[in-house]
């Protein structure tokens, strides 16, 4: 008889039912009990959306509180991420926004695909969308599901070009920067400074991102705010530049520049090595024109290191960065070169890498001084060569026959076209006519008498040259002072060759003492040592900052911003002193002495100096000036591409030491490549400064620039000078060169 077993089916399953409730009345009470708190905090962030809120970006202003760089709200139509991920729904969304916008589908795809936004916010689809097309994206916004109009900051130059170089530029967050910006908190797709004070105090003006946490309904669309952290906006920059003298010292420096293109250098006719005698470039004509294309001005106080016009040529619109350029129209503008006179993108006054010719002879001067080599009493006969001792060459048939350089000659006389000879000449008249054979003698004697040390290298590196300034400024040149080190490195590198590289000789620092060889600096650097020499032996940190604002300041005069209604937070005014060098009377009144007889006069021998034509009939009520002139010589010593140096600064004349000028602490440096002579093309740049600083030549009024031409094809305007009177020398006529002396 068969057995009934549903009675015990029945009872197994109603058992498994009683397990199978009871397990899911605990997880029930884990869930509402133990997770309560954690589930309802994932319920909550599935309905909230964190939106960061971006700073407004900290304005500059000039010296006089006007607003150089400032920023204007625009409307840029974004998506949001979520709606973005499946393909359909993409690309039905950008077809639909591709004409309200006129933004192409493959562009928003490719913004899509660039990995460049950050995912914390929406996608920028398009920026700087006009008013009425935002607000119609709203009222229709049931069309375009996840589709914001965000409130962004541009940034605006409303003088540009003017101190483009020292004001910079903004740029997108490169590849190489990525990583350390993410970790500074930036977002992928911030715009951050990339030149100039944009990019040196980037941390100082950028700010602090906000956020704001919003409900949102099933739509994903905001139904109320929950928390709202406000950002925190960038300081104000305060800089040192005065833009009034910004804009006359790029005006000049710009049609000196073209004024020197208008110029002939000879192409003489010299002694070849197979003992011919023919023109010195065969493929020239007998006189070649200066390219003239490229230079910088420094002006800056030298009782504080404040620079008040830096100026560099070729300059450009900072605007172009802002304006949304396509890289072919980019590279229109900024067109990719390897020939660094054409270079744009770099500000001359602290990158350029330049010889100082003569210029440089204060600091040799200063270091035989200094260094006991020899007193401001001590003469030297000079006969227009020097011929290096028997303590720097031994093998007197090695100079004889050429295998070692063993005699140096002076610059060429004007009047002659042979070496100038001063005569009798102590440290005073070698500065103020320039005598390269008494600047030879102190690069032989100081390195034969001191047992081969570096000396020479010691002393000018006081002066900071060999190392950057600490200007507040990006990508600043240290220089080179020439040592074995250095010419060991370089011959390993290929600069120069193996035989060169195998030590540092006599030769090598005669052509140091004068500015030549290896040495390199920048104008600012030169500017740098010049103003230790006028404050009396302080070398001073250039700066471009004066104060950092607290955020916000606000507007005053049209185009100002209000010092009275705003806060200082720190006061970067104050000099900040690197060293303090040895200047006893002794040494620094020889030294002034001889660079103001470079502009007064007299010379030596009967020989006029350097500047004294240029500075003749230089009113005697303006801001009287010490200086040098200075030619660097360039590629195959061909006169074409000498490049002309000066560098002066105000002295007080009614003491025979010449006193800095307490009321006028100024030094001016010039540098113009391949311009020609000192005297011809960067004195009048210094010469016109100064009057300018006198209040004798009339500055152009500062206005807000024209809008920028998008149809443009340069890089910037050109600025010219009106009255160029200034370059005026003696006899009414404008400076060629010098008369009774060398063309320097």
């Amino acid at each position: 008889m068969a057995i009934d077993r549903r009675a015990t089916r029945l009872g197994v399953l109603a058992l498994v039912g009683v397990v199978l409730f009871s397990l899911l009345g605990v997880r029930l009470w884990f869930l509402q009990t133990v997770k309560a708190e954690e589930l309802q905090e994932s319920v909550t962030f599935a309905k909230t959306r964190t939106v960061p809120i971006a700073p407004e970006r900290g304005r500059i202003f000039d010296a006089d509180m006007r607003i150089v760089a400032d920023n204007e709200r625009v409307l840029t139509v974004a998506v949001d991420w979520q709606v973005l991920r499946r393909k359909s729904q993409r690309d039905e969304i950008f077809r639909r926004l591709s004409g309200w916008v006129q933004v192409p589908v493959e562009e928003m795809e490719r913004r899509f695909d660039s990995n460049v936004y950050s995912p914390f916010l929406p996608m920028p689809i398009a920026e700087d969308v006009d008013e009425p097309t935002a607000i119609a994206l709203l009222e229709r916004i049931e069309d375009f599901p996840g589709v914001e109009i965000l409130t962004e900051w541009r940034r605006v130059y409303p003088y540009a070009p003017h101190a483009a170089h020292v004001i910079g530029y903004m740029g997108a967050i490169t590849e190489d920067q990525l990583d350390e910006r993410l970790d500074e908190g930036y977002l992928r797709n911030e715009r951050v400074g990339q030149f100039g004070i944009e990019r040196e105090l980037e941390q100082v003006l950028h700010g602090a991102w906000g956020y704001k946490k919003v409900e949102v309904d099933g739509a994903n669309r905001p139904v109320r705010v929950i928390e709202e952290v406000p950002p925190v906006n960038g300081f104000d920059v305060q800089l040192t530049i005065d833009l009034d003298l910004q804009k006359y010292t790029e005006q000049l420096l710009e049609t000196t520049l073209e004024r020197r293109r208008t110029q002939l250098a000879p192409n003489p006719i010299v002694k070849k090595p197979d003992g011919s005698r023919q023109r010195m470039d065969l493929t020239k004509p007998p006189t070649v024109s200066y390219k003239a294309p490229a230079g910088s001005t420094v002006v800056m106080n030298y009782d504080t290191g404040a620079v008040v016009a830096m100026a560099s040529y070729p300059t450009f619109d900072n605007r172009w960065f802002e304006a949304g350029l396509s890289g072919t129209k980019f590279r229109e503008i900024f067109p990719e070169t390897d020939d660094p006179d054409q270079s744009i993108l770099v500000n001359r006054a602290v990158q350029g890498r330049y010889n100082l010719g003569s210029t440089f002879k204060l600091f040799t001067a200063y270091a035989a001084l200094n260094s006991d080599l020899l007193s401001a009493g001590e003469y030297y006969n000079d006969r227009g060569t020097y011929t290096l001792s028997r303590a720097a060459v031994s093998d007197r048939a090695a100079c004889e026959s050429g295998l070692i350089r063993c005699e140096f000659k002076n610059a060429i006389c004007s009047f002659n076209g042979r070496p100038c000879v001063y005569g009798s000449v102590n440290v005073e008249d070698a500065l103020a006519v320039s005598s390269d054979a008494f600047f030879y003698r102190i690069g032989d004697q100081i390195m034969v008498q001191n047992d081969f040390q570096p000396v020479l290298q010691e002393q000018v590196r006081l002066f900071g040259f060999g190392a950057d300034t600490g200007i507040e400024l990006p990508f600043e040149f240290d220089g080179t002072v020439p040592d074995a080190a250095l010419k060991e490195r370089y011959a390993e590198i290929g600069v120069i060759s193996e035989d060169e590289g195998r030590g540092y000789y006599v030769g090598d620092n005669v052509q140091l003492a004068i500015g030549q060889g290896l040495l390199s600096a920048t104008p600012l650097h030169l500017a740098t040592g010049y103003a230790a020499v006028a404050n009396g032996g302080l070398v001073i940190q250039p700066s471009v900052v004066a104060n950092i604002w607290q955020p916000g300041t606000p507007d005053g005069d049209p185009g100002f911003a209000d010092p009275e209604r705003g806060s200082v937070f720190s006061d970067e005014s104050q000099p900040k002193l690197i060293r303090q060098i040895p200047m006893s009377s002794s040494i620094r009144t020889p030294l002034v002495r001889g660079l103001r007889r470079v502009v007064t006069g007299p010379g030596t021998n009967g020989r006029s100096t350097t500047a004294e034509e240029l500075f003749t009939g230089y009113p005697s009520d303006a801001i009287q000036v010490a200086g040098k002139t200075g030619t660097a010589q360039g590629a195959g010593n061909y006169p074409w591409n000498d490049s002309s140096v000066f560098t002066g600064f105000a002295v007080d004349t009614a003491t025979s030491e010449y006193l800095n000028d307490e009321e006028n602490p100024y030094v001016v440096t010039a540098y113009l490549e391949k311009a020609g002579y000192g005297s011809q093309a960067a004195a009048p740049v210094v010469k016109c400064t100064f009057l300018a600083l006198s209040g004798k030549n009339a500055l152009d009024p500062v206005v807000p620039s024209d809008p920028l031409d998008l149809d443009a094809i340069v890089a910037a305007p050109s600025q010219s000078l009106r009255d160029t009177s200034c370059y005026i020398g003696r006899d009414g006529n404008a400076v060629t060169g010098q008369r009774q002396g060398a063309i320097e």
